[in-house]
């Protein structure tokens, strides 16, 4: 898959200041604190192009966010929010500049942008982890350099013919069955969505249903047909390879962050690409 040459660590930044908090002195002396929150301006991997008319991002290709504090640091490490699997949500609602801009409505490789400058600019951009190297099983501390990461636009959508209706929908035709299938790009709300389903089937110790669960969110219409009982049909009848491709079509056309990194590993020399893990300690590298 081809990549912009663009990099996350290569956006274009700036500090302005958001409105000022001041602290004021008591009237025996007192000083008082006027203290700037630097803001940037992240790169959208949409450019603003899936947004419809009236969202605040529409036809925007970045988003202001002010830098993270010892206040989102609370909202992270709070038991409450975690538990509850909101955490990151405060913390992306509280750095975004624009409070006209819904975090849920965010497609989700904006999402994933915003996400990745928010760890950038409050602890750095080297990842520490452990990794596990997939050719002796040895586990191996590893840094990543969150700059490294490249911003895909979608620029291979045309592999596999899909049509954009510049809405943030694409058209494809499923390679077993010959139907012409209509998705949609999925954001915050559906990405929550699908965490939840799976959680609340490992609580139920139920089946989980991971791939329908997707293709529920991403099937709009079915021979421009968008009756629930099409697109349930075609969901529960699908033949895998359908399934694959339409997986498939789905990553092409949805703009979002590559975080794909070389990885060599110092026991073995084993060395490949591989997806950067973001485990707990992307939020807590010092915990």
């Amino acid at each position: 898959m081809s990549r912009n040459k663009s990099r996350v660590g290569a956006k274009k930044t700036t500090s302005s200041p958001v409105p000022q908090h001041v602290m004021q002195g008591d009237n025996k002396g007192g000083m008082a604190l006027a203290f700037v929150v630097p803001t940037e301006f992240v790169d959208l991997p949409s450019g603003g192009r899936f947004y419809p008319e009236g969202h605040p991002l529409h036809d925007k290709d970045c988003i202001e966010l002010k830098q993270m504090t010892a206040r989102e640091e609370d909202i992270l490490t709070s038991r409450t929010l975690l538990k509850k699997g909101v955490a990151l949500d405060r913390v992306i609602e509280s750095i975004i500049v624009d409070k006209s801009i819904d975090p849920n409505t965010l497609l989700v490789g904006d999402r994933n942008a915003i996400i990745i400058a928010i760890r950038s600019s409050g602890y750095g951009s080297d990842y520490s982890t452990n990794v596990t190297c997939p050719g002796c099983g040895e586990i191996n501390r590893y840094t990543f350099d969150l700059r490294e990461a490249n911003v895909y636009r979608g620029e291979d959508a045309h592999q596999l013919e899909l049509v954009d209706h510049g809405d943030g929908t694409f058209t494809t035709t499923l390679p077993k069955t010959s139907i012409d299938v209509r998705f949609r790009l999925l954001v915050g709300h559906d990405e929550k969505n699908l965490a939840s389903s799976v959680t609340n089937a490992r609580k139920r110790k139920g089946e989980e249903h991971n791939v329908t669960n997707q293709l529920a969110n991403l099937l709009v219409a079915v021979n421009e047909d968008d009756s629930a009982e099409a697109r349930n049909y075609v969901i529960n009848n699908i033949p895998s390879m359908d399934s694959r491709h339409l997986r498939m079509a789905y990553k092409l056309a949805a703009p979002n962050i590559d975080l794909k990194q070389y990885f060599e590993c110092p026991e073995c020399e084993y060395s490949q690409d591989m997806e950067v893990p973001l485990g707990a300690e992307f939020f807590w590298p010092d915990r």
